[in-house]
């Protein structure tokens, strides 16, 4: 029997990036509420996110008997850590401090295999290098409302994309949701990714 896969975002990015491997998962949204968690560290903050998404799920009757995927980014510039902007004026600001240099994508992973109780999870990061985009474009960028809705304030994969000059690493990691370390996580499991294809 093919394992069932949810997914504990309503990230439409994640849920494009699954089904572009062949993965239809349910999606159940957790409701955790990311702004009352403070964490210095990206990488702890991205992985303790991630992990009260899918424990959250988990936890419901209607996720017995799945693999619960929960993920969460953050990015990492000058020392310090961003999730999704405010505001718009604050979208203005970070963009204005990013362009032409260079930060880290980090996106927690936590998998649970609700049955068992069993668990994996790790970390994936991509370093991202922004382009020496205009006032103009920030402003024009800012007012289509993609940035205030993900982390970093950017795509990859949507109108973002233009203003990102490269990244060093899985660019899955940026759009916010890692294969080759989901795969991993299910291997640990003793799960192959090829188990949760569409047949």
């Amino acid at each position: 029997m093919t394992p069932r896969l949810v997914l504990a975002s309503d990230s439409p990015a994640r849920l494009a990036t699954l089904r572009a491997a062949g993965i239809e998962p349910s999606v159940i949204v957790s409701g955790v509420d990311e702004s009352r968690v403070a964490e210095s560290d990206p990488t702890r903050l991205s992985l303790r996110l991630a992990r009260m998404k899918a424990e959250a799920v988990a936890a419901l009757p209607e996720a017995a008997g799945t693999l619960v995927l929960g993920c969460d980014s953050v990015l990492e510039f000058d020392g310090e850590v961003h999730g999704k902007p405010d505001t718009a004026e604050d979208a203005v600001a970070r963009w204005k401090r990013m362009r032409g240099r260079v930060g880290v994508l980090h996106t927690g992973h936590c998998l649970i295999d609700v049955d068992s109780g069993r668990e994996a999870a790790a970390v994936a990061d991509t370093e991202v290098r922004f382009g020496e985009i205009t006032d103009a474009e920030i402003a024009a960028y800012v007012a289509t409302g993609e940035p205030l809705r993900v982390a970093g304030a950017f795509t990859i994969d949507g109108r973002g994309g233009p203003f990102v000059d490269g990244v060093n690493g899985d660019p899955g990691t940026v759009i916010g949701l890692s294969l080759p370390l989901l795969r991993r996580l299910l291997g640990q499991l003793g799960i192959a990714i090829t188990d949760l294809w569409r047949r």
